[in-house]
Formats: structure tokens, C-alpha cells, sequence
């Protein structure tokens, strides 16, 4: 197979970080049903305290997103809005719960895009994300936060869907999903993704209409960059419907890199990182538990001294609360900042794997119908030399039969010819005689003879048969080659399509992998800066907390019991002087 050229379909973007060439040699690293309406008195679901301060930093603007190009149309009002040139956020602002047009209740997320405000459920978002994944088979979709798992509704049981930690989680990595999309370069322009974020739309009619209603079952059966063209489907239904796991014969070393890099990056982020991670929240939560403990008791304890002594512990106790409290937060920006993004790269890892495993079968696509073409050209040589040789006996007899009349004497060749025709019409009478005796002529049925019950079928089987034995080898040879020429038509356009796909696959996988590892450096510094801001301010709220306790505890007087720096004495004297000041209390 030819090298395919690359085609970026990123390249309208006014600037671009890297030339597909950069991109090539870096063998491409990518670490890579309506809408409910408000009841009269939605009851609104606790979160947990988050921080104020806390700033919403996934998905990173930082140096992966590339200014949109100019638009001019707008095909809706969201369209407007999310190419205006500004920094277009789209909020998830509450989570409700709500029972309008469901026998049982459910939870609804109020979307705020610009003015326009939308309610979704979670399953309305996992439709808008696989309907975008047929829509768009060649490019990098981001993830949806998980479904509970079965360990959570056997713990949970039936409040699992009401966990207001699991809400405000859906509700932050929801909201980092629309954002991701919202800041495409191809998913932003997207008509069924501003009719989502429109609440004045029904989502029911949005799957019901084009472009939706227009998508294969089989996506590869049809066209990579509009699966949506019902004008392909024809030409499309010749190309084969190969598997994942079928061999290529000529494989693209980019993507075998790809896909060696995206599973080593897949096994490091789901293995190592997020065990490491887990283990570390755990500690943490651990070691804010004991010091609530802790506080707690220093200042139960506080209450039975007096004086000095009992300021210093409450001063102590309201510390290590101080230290329980910024620990909290750290906890929760940990798990915001860093665990949440992590566990989203480690989905990302795995539509990675499906992207290139898309590219991979339309790959195969193309050399399953290059082999069948090949095979049906070398069938129809054969049948065609097979012709030639049967013309050429049929010349060379035709050739003999002449010679041998202009050789044969004139004399009593009229008489003879009549003796043969009247030899030849009584053997023909004889002939048709013997026939009607014992078998119809095929292929009508005889009106005269009576069938036996039962038998209906195996006459027709046997005249069919009859016929299949009549049917001239040159006929079925002439009609074999017909039908073998207008497969090898077929699979000649079905062979330009398939290489135009794998054309078209090949360079726009390629440029959305170069755009996600722009956005996966620029997400991954954020999470690290992100994880050392926590800790500084952690410590300095921990330092002034602990600097107010030490301040108190330096006020207490010296110890009754402490020897006079003088005494030089031995250790009967300090004994004794220990004893007195017992004695004497």
C-alpha cells in the first residue's frame, strides 16, 4: 500500500504549535428523553464544603488550546456564544432532584451556558457523548465521569444515586466534560452539542432527527468523515466488516507506536498512579480523623485545668483542629485536582485505545478489498483464457467441417440429402417418443400425469436439476465472466473509498493526537502546580496555628519541681528538696 499523505483538518486554526512533520518524528507520544423541566419545588442536593478559593482549572486553557478561527455563520445562538472570542465556561451549577416524566426520581444537572440554561440527567450525557462518537469516529471524545458500580449500590443500596459526594463529583467532572468539547476545534462547532446546552429543546427530538436519526448501525460501513451520507451507503455495503483483532500486512509504524506508547501510559496511569493515589488519600483522611480525635480531647481536657496551664491546652486542641480542618481541604483539593483529572486521563487512555483500533480496521478495510480485487482479477483472467481456448477449438473445427464439404463429390448429393433429413426426422420421431414415455420436458410440469402426495417437491428438484445439467458450459462461463467484471467494478470503486477513509482516518487521528498531548502537558503542569499549592498554604495555615499554640505555652510558669539553675548539689539534696515540696503541698 502507497504512503498516504496527511491531511490536517486542524490546519483552518490561525496558529499551529507544530508542523505535521514535528508531530510525525515525535512518533505521536499521547501519554496518547426530554429535557426535564423544574418541578414547582426542586429539592436541591447537599454537597460537600468545597474551598472557596478553589479555582476550576481542568481542562487546562493553557498552551494545548489554539484561537479558533474567525467565524462569520453561526448556526445557533450557542454558536454565537461559544465562538466570540472570548473564554466561553459552561457551568454546572446545581444538581436537583426531580421525578417530571419518571415513575421514580432522579437527579437533573442545571447546566449554564451564557444566558441559556439547560437540565440534564446523567444518562442524557452519556447519549450526547456515544452519539458523538459515531459522529466524529476519527477524533478524541472526551470521557464522562463512570456509572456507580455494582459495590456501590450493594453498600448504598438505594441511596447511591442521592450520594452527595458522588453528585458533586458527577457535577465537577460533567462540567469538565462540556468545557472539553466547548473548546474543540471541530466538537465546539457541532450543532447536536449547542442543542444540548439550548434548554429550550426538547433532547428526545434531538435524537430523533437528523443528524442522529441518520447514523449507521455498522459505523464502518460508512464514511469516516460524514457517516451521516446516505448517498454512500450503497457503495459502502461492498467494503468488508473486518475485526480488531484481524493481522495487517503492511502496518503504519506511527500507529504502532501510538498504540505501544497509549498502552504503556494506559498500564502506568491505572496501575501505579492511581494506586499510589488512593493509598495517599487514604493516609491523609486517616490523619485528619485522628487529629479530630485529638482536638477533641486536648480541649475536653482544657476544662479540668485552670490558669495558664488550661489556655496553653485549649490553644493546643484548637491547633490540631486547625490542622484536622486545613487537612480536610487538602484532601479535597487533592482528590478535585488531581485524582479526579488522573482517573479522567486514565479514560482518556482508553478511547485512545478504541480511536486507533477504529483506524487499525479501516486499515484492514482496505486490504481485505484490495486482496478481493486482486482474487477476482485473477478469476477473471482464467475465465478468460479459458474462453480464448475454447474459441480457438471452436475456429479450428469450424475450419475442418468447411474443408471437408468443398471435398465431398457432387454427384447424388441432392438424393443423399433427402435420404439423411428422412432418416433424421424418423430418429427425432423415435427420440420423442421415448421422452414423453418417461419425463416432461423441462422445465414445464406435465398436465396429464398425476403426482403422488408428497412428491411435489422432489419433481421440481429433479427438473430443476434437470435443467442445471441442460445448461450449456459456454453460457454459464460467458455469464461467470459477466458478473466477475462487474464485481471487480464494484470493488474498484469499494477500494477508492476505503483508501480515501484510511487517507482521511490516518491524518485526522494523527492531528487530534498531536492536539491532546498539547493538552495533556498543559493539564498535567496544572496538576502539579496545583498539588503544590495545596501543600504551601496546608503549611501555612498548620505554621500559624502551631506558632499561636507555642506562644500560649511559653506563658506557662516554670515547673514547682524544676531545681534552681544555682544548685549545684547532689542527688540526695535534689531528692530531698523533692520530697519537701510534696510534703509540703
Amino acid at each position: 500500500m502507497e504512503a498516504f499523505e496527511d491531511e490536517n483538518p486542524f490546519e483552518s486554526e490561525p496558529q499551529r504549535l507544530q508542523s505535521h512533520s514535528d508531530s510525525s518524528s515525535s512518533q505521536v507520544d499521547i501519554s496518547g428523553v426530554s429535557s426535564p423541566e423544574l418541578v414547582s419545588h426542586p429539592v436541591p442536593l447537599a454537597s460537600p464544603p468545597t474551598s472557596p478559593s478553589r479555582r476550576n482549572t481542568f481542562p487546562s486553557p493553557g498552551s494545548h488550546r489554539q484561537p479558533q478561527a474567525q467565524k462569520s455563520d453561526f448556526c445557533c445562538t450557542r454558536d454565537h456564544w461559544l465562538h466570540s472570542g472570548d473564554v466561553a465556561e459552561i457551568l454546572i451549577t446545581d444538581a436537583l432532584k426531580t421525578s417530571v416524566n419518571s415513575s421514580s426520581p432522579y437527579i437533573t444537572y442545571v447546566i449554564r451556558a451564557g444566558t441559556a440554561e439547560a437540565h440534564h440527567r446523567y444518562s442524557e450525557f452519556e447519549s450526547l457523548r456515544s452519539n458523538l462518537v459515531k459522529l466524529y469516529p476519527t477524533l478524541i471524545i472526551p470521557p464522562i465521569p463512570s456509572k456507580q458500580t455494582i459495590g456501590d449500590y450493594a453498600v448504598k443500596q438505594a441511596k447511591a444515586k442521592e450520594d452527595a459526594a458522588m453528585i458533586a463529583r458527577r457535577k465537577r467532572m460533567l462540567q469538565t466534560f462540556l468545557n472539553r468539547i466547548a473548546r474543540h476545534p471541530i466538537l465546539s462547532n457541532e450543532h447536536v452539542f449547542h442543542r444540548f446546552l439550548d434548554g429550550e429543546v426538547s433532547w428526545t427530538e434531538v435524537l430523533n432527527s437528523p443528524p442522529i436519526s441518520l447514523l449507521p448501525k455498522n459505523i464502518l460501513k460508512a464514511p469516516s468523515h460524514n457517516p451521516t451520507d446516505q448517498e454512500a451507503a450503497m457503495a459502502y455495503a461492498a467494503l468488508p466488516n473486518p475485526s480488531a483483532a484481524h493481522p495487517l500486512r503492511r502496518p503504519d509504524q506511527r500507529f504502532l507506536d501510538s498504540e505501544v506508547f497509549t498502552n504503556k501510559f494506559a498500564a502506568h496511569l491505572g496501575g501505579p498512579m492511581e494506586k499510589v493515589t488512593r493509598r495517599t488519600m487514604k493516609r491523609w483522611s486517616e490523619f485528619a480523623q485522628d487529629y479530630s480525635e485529638l482536638g477533641a480531647t486536648l480541649n475536653g481536657f482544657s476544662l479540668n485545668e485552670t490558669g495558664q496551664l488550661s489556655t496553653a491546652i485549649e490553644k493546643t486542641g484548637q491547633a490540631v483542629d486547625a490542622t484536622y480542618m486545613s487537612t480536610t481541604k487538602l484532601l479535597q483539593e487533592f482528590e478535585q485536582n488531581w485524582a479526579e483529572p488522573l482517573h479522567e486521563y486514565s479514560q482518556f487512555a482508553t478511547i485512545i485505545k478504541k480511536l486507533l483500533q477504529y483506524r487499525h480496521q479501516k486499515h484492514v478495510q482496505y486490504e481485505m478489498t484490495q486482496e478481493s480485487l486482486e482474487a477476482k482479477r485473477e478469476q477473471l483472467e482464467e475465465l478468460e483464457k479459458a474462453e480464448r481456448e475454447a474459441r480457438r477449438l471452436e475456429e479450428a473445427l469450424s475450419q475442418g467441417r468447411s474443408s471437408t464439404i468443398r471435398t465431398s463429390p457432387s454427384q447424388g448429393e441432392q438424393g443423399e440429402e433427402d435420404e439423411g433429413e428422412e432418416r433424421a426426422g424418423n430418429e427425432n420421431e423415435v427420440r420423442r417418443q421415448e421422452e414423453s414415455a418417461y419425463l416432461p420436458p423441462h422445465p414445464g410440469p406435465n398436465p396429464v400425469k398425476r403426482r403422488a402426495p408428497g412428491m411435489g417437491l422432489l419433481s421440481a428438484l429433479s427438473y430443476t436439476l434437470h435443467g442445471m445439467m441442460d445448461v450449456d458450459p459456454e453460457t454459464a462461463r460467458r455469464n461467470t465472466i459477466t458478473k466477475t467484471r462487474e464485481t471487480i467494478s464494484q470493488l474498484e470503486d469499494a477500494l477508492h473509498l476505503s483508501a480515501q477513509d484510511l487517507k482521511y482516518s490516518s491524518s485526522t487521528i494523527q492531528a487530534d493526537l498531536d492536539r491532546f498531548q498539547r493538552q495533556k502537558v498543559a493539564d498535567l503542569r496544572e496538576m502539579a502546580i496545583s498539588m503544590a499549592r495545596s501543600h504551601r498554604d496546608w503549611c501555612k495555615q498548620n505554621l500559624e496555628a502551631w506558632e499561636e499554640a507555642k506562644a500560649e505555652i511559653d506563658k506557662i510558669p516554670e515547673h514547682p519541681n524544676r531545681a534552681p539553675e544555682e544548685t549545684s548539689g547532689g542527688t540526695e539534696q535534689g531528692r530531698r528538696d523533692s520530697m519537701a515540696t510534696i510534703n509540703g503541698r
